[in-house]
C-alpha cells in the first residue's frame, strides 16, 4: 500500500508511517526518533503519533518527537508513558483530518494496557499480532490474547496488518512445525525470503493471509495442527487451552 512506509529501527523494529489524503502522516510506535526525525528532514509532515504500548523500542522516541513537531500524542492510559496528549482506550475514536477515524481497541496479553488502532483498512497491533505469529504474554493471559486474536481475525481480509517488529521468518520456522502441511504458508515464505534477500520487509501483511498461514489463527482447525498434536499432552479439545499450549510451545521453541 503506497501510503504505508515501514521505517526500520533498531534491529527489528518498524515504525509506520501513514498518510493521509493531504500527505501528512500519522506515526506509529516510534521507539527511536532518528528515522521519524531523518524522513521529517525530507519533507514528512507528521499529523500524529499513536502508541501501543509502554515497551522503550516503541515510545523511546517521543521526548525527541515532541520536540521537533507540534502534532497530538495517543497512547494508553499507562502511568509508564509520559508525554501524552490524549490518553485513550477502548472504545475512543480518533479523528484527523485527511483520515479515516481510528477506532481503539483495548488488547491487553502482550502488556497489561496494550492498544491497537484500526480506521477499518490498516490495523496498527504493535506487538499483538505479528506475521506468522503472535506477541509474547508478559503481563496478560492466554484469554486475554487470545480474545485479542479472535477480534483481529474479525476484520475483512483484505485489512492491512502493521506489525511491528521483522519476525516473520523466525516465526516461519515455528509455523512449519506446528503445522507441516500449508501450502499457502509455504508459498507466503519463499515469496517473503526473496523481499528478506532484496532487503525489503515482509510487512505489511494482511488478515486474511494470516488466518491462512498463522497457526495462531488457525485453532479452531486442529486437525492442521499435527505439530502440536504430536507434543508431550497431545492436542487440547478446549481452544483456549490449545492456544495456551501452542504459544507455550513457541516459547520454548
Amino acid at each position: 500500500m503506497d501510503a504505508l512506509t515501514a521505517l526500520p529501527a533498531f534491529d527489528d523494529n518498524y515504525i509506520w508511517c501513514y498518510r493521509g489524503d493531504d500527505g501528512d502522516a500519522v506515526v506509529v510506535d516510534p521507539g527511536d526518533a532518528g528515522p521519524v526525525l531523518r524522513a521529517m528532514a525530507d519533507g514528512l509532515r507528521v499529523a500524529a503519533v499513536l502508541i501501543t504500548h509502554h515497551h522503550a523500542d516503541h515510545i523511546g522516541g517521543l521526548p525527541a518527537l515532541r520536540a521537533a513537531c507540534a502534532a497530538p500524542f495517543y497512547g494508553p492510559r499507562d502511568e509508564r508513558i509520559a508525554g501524552l496528549d490524549h490518553p485513550v482506550g477502548e472504545g475512543d475514536r480518533i479523528v484527523l483530518a485527511g483520515f479515516r477515524p481510528f477506532a481503539v481497541w483495548a488488547v491487553p496479553g502482550h502488556t497489561r494496557s496494550h492498544i491497537a488502532y484500526c480506521d477499518g483498512r490498516v490495523l496498527f497491533c504493535g506487538d499483538t499480532l505479528f506475521s506468522l505469529g503472535c506477541g509474547r504474554l508478559f503481563e496478560g493471559t492466554p484469554a486475554q490474547m487470545l480474545a485479542a486474536l479472535d477480534r483481529f481475525a474479525a476484520l475483512p481480509d483484505d485489512t492491512w496488518v502493521c506489525c511491528t517488529h521483522e519476525y516473520t521468518l523466525a516465526n516461519g520456522r515455528f509455523a512449519e512445525a506446528a503445522e507441516p502441511d500449508n501450502p499457502a504458508r509455504d508459498a507466503l515464505l519463499a515469496d517473503i525470503r526473496t523481499r528478506r534477500t532484496a532487503g525489503r520487509p515482509s510487512l505489511p501483511s494482511r488478515i486474511g493471509i494470516e488466518k491462512a498461514c498463522n497457526p495462531f489463527l488457525r485453532i479452531d482447525r486442529p486437525g492442521a495442527l499435527a505439530g502440536l498434536a504430536a507434543q508431550p499432552g497431545g492436542l487440547p479439545d478446549d481452544r483456549l487451552t490449545r492456544f495456551t499450549a501452542l504459544r507455550a510451545w513457541k516459547d520454548r521453541f
